[in-house]
């Protein structure tokens, strides 16, 4: 039927349909479809006029590809089994720990198409607000790792960086990967796409070179570049996490244990042994106190050690976005602009991006301790990452360059002051409600930092849209809010 229902298979049938009225499906029931190659649990929508023939069936784009039918094939209709592991999270809303045979049984079912969205969000809210002890992390980390493909490289040491989230613009994985690799480590970077922000890492590489390569394309870039920026749902790896993403985003909730579990299965099955996380902590980001954040680090630790992962966690400040951009093109120009040693980059991106590489250099034992930061700030200043970077997109399928909007609006300080909170999470959504990160080109150039002195009419950051509508849709939030950048007047 050619209609984009994203990861979801929907089917089309007509209300007078022989099989609807004699096997009681009706809108949104959930029906096995059966062709001669697969078979596929989709949701059924139906069709009140001539859109389809009697007897015939339509399929959205996900069910075709998922099914695999030849045109005018007979498939064959039935009431799908029942779904047996949704009582384990029926046990999980009323307060019971789920073992790990268990989540392999719930995430096996994920993974193979047997959860509707509203089973999805079930799972997701069970196990959010802490309701996950160490074991059960431990439990879902291992689930989610088998219910993929696993990746192993022929070296004793590969090394993974990952930022927990909630601070836009951080994007330093792209400007980490040529640094490191240019060392001769290997990074097998896997990357997700945006939950609640409005980029991720995926959808700002995605700018510059594809990202949805296979796993034998990966490994063929990984083998002659020595790293790669890739989405992880292309290729298979803890599959079950991109759908529980998916679902994540809808809701905007990303609960610890289940954050904990999609990043280090993530790692583990790309074949990592060496992790960095960076944990931004601050009033806006996702990741509020310190309290907190010392309790996610010593769970990501001890999760690490179970899975066979060395992991260091680098706490660092969340107060405001790093970089200017905020959007997958806006950041892809700063990343382009750090690696291109321009004197107009980001100081802040590039200072952060120095550090962890020489965090990574010094956690595999490639470089000596103290002395990373020196190391990767001479591969930067020499140009040796910019030529590793324009390597890998090669290797990927060819660089490009980002987009521009073609629709901008200022905003301005109404007075005379001193910048002295920015709120990354509104931020965020203003940038969301101009269109990114579908609208690649859409999001926020940012012209300040927190403590600069500013004068009435000085332009705090500027609204980019693809479209006038969706400019206005962004505006109409920014002027029912308070001060998302706050301005506190006096002398300075």
């Amino acid at each position: 039927m050619y209609i984009d229902t994203y990861r979801k298979p929907v089917i089309y049938m007509r209300e007078d349909c022989h099989i609807c009225r004699s096997e009681g499906f009706e809108a949104l029931s959930r029906i096995s479809v059966s062709s001669k190659r697969n078979t596929i649990i989709a949701t059924l929508n139906v069709i009140r006029d001539t859109l389809l023939e009697p007897g015939e069936l339509g399929l959205s784009d996900a069910a075709w590809r998922l099914l695999e039918p030849e045109e005018n094939e007979m498939v064959y209709l039935s009431h799908p089994d029942q779904v047996d592991s949704l009582k384990y999270i029926r046990s999980k809303i009323y307060g019971h720990t789920l073992s790990e045979p268990q989540l392999d049984i719930i995430m096996g079912d994920i993974v193979s198409g047997d959860y509707d969205d509203v089973h999805l969000s079930a799972f997701i809210a069970a196990c959010a607000g802490n309701r996950l002890n160490l074991d059960e992390i431990i439990a879902l980390t291992n689930s989610m790792i088998n219910a993929g493909e696993r990746l192993s490289w022929d070296r004793d040491i590969v090394v993974d960086k990952h930022c927990v989230g909630g601070l836009p613009g951080n994007r330093t994985t792209l400007i980490i990967v040529p640094i490191v690799t240019s060392l001769g480590l290997v990074m097998p970077k896997t990357s997700s796409r945006a939950i609640t922000s409005p980029a991720g890492t995926a959808d700002t590489m995605e700018i510059l070179a594809p990202v949805n390569l296979s796993i034998r394309d990966m490994q063929r870039v990984v083998n002659q570049e020595g790293g790669c920026i890739v989405w992880g749902g292309a290729v298979h790896l803890s599959p079950a996490d991109d759908i529980l993403i998916a679902i994540e985003r809808q809701l905007d909730l990303d609960s610890e244990g289940q954050l904990i579990a999609s990043v280090l299965s993530k790692k583990a099955a790309a074949g990592s042994t060496h992790v960095l996380i960076d944990m931004p902590v601050g009033p806006t980001a996702k990741v509020r106190s310190m309290n907190l954040a010392r309790q996610l680090v010593s769970m990501m630790v001890a999760v690490g050690s179970e899975i066979s992962l060395n992991v260091r966690v680098k706490i660092t400040e969340g107060l405001q976005p790093v970089g200017c951009g905020i959007g997958p093109a806006l950041e892809a120009r700063d990343v382009l602009q750090v690696l291109q040693n321009d004197p107009s980059a980001p100081g802040d991106l590039r200072e952060r991006s120095l550090e962890f590489a020489g965090e990574i250099f010094e956690l595999s034992g490639k470089v000596p301790e103290g002395n990373g930061y020196k190391e990767a700030k001479k591969i930067l200043d020499e140009g040796t990452a910019w030529k590793k970077f324009q390597a890998i997109c090669k290797a990927q399928g060819g660089m490009s360059f980002p987009p521009v909007a073609g629709y901008r609006y200022e905003v301005r300080a109404d007075r005379n002051g001193k910048v002295s909170a920015i709120d990354n999470r509104r931020l965020a959504l203003v940038a969301k409600l101009a269109g990114a990160p579908i609208a690649p080109a859409a999001g926020i150039d940012m012209h300040i930092k927190q403590d600069a002195v500013v004068e009435k009419g000085q332009p705090l950051y500027t609204v980019h849209a693809e479209a006038p509508g969706e400019l206005d849709y962004a505006l109409d939030y920014i002027s029912s809010q308070a001060e998302i950048v706050s301005v506190s007047s006096g002398e300075y």
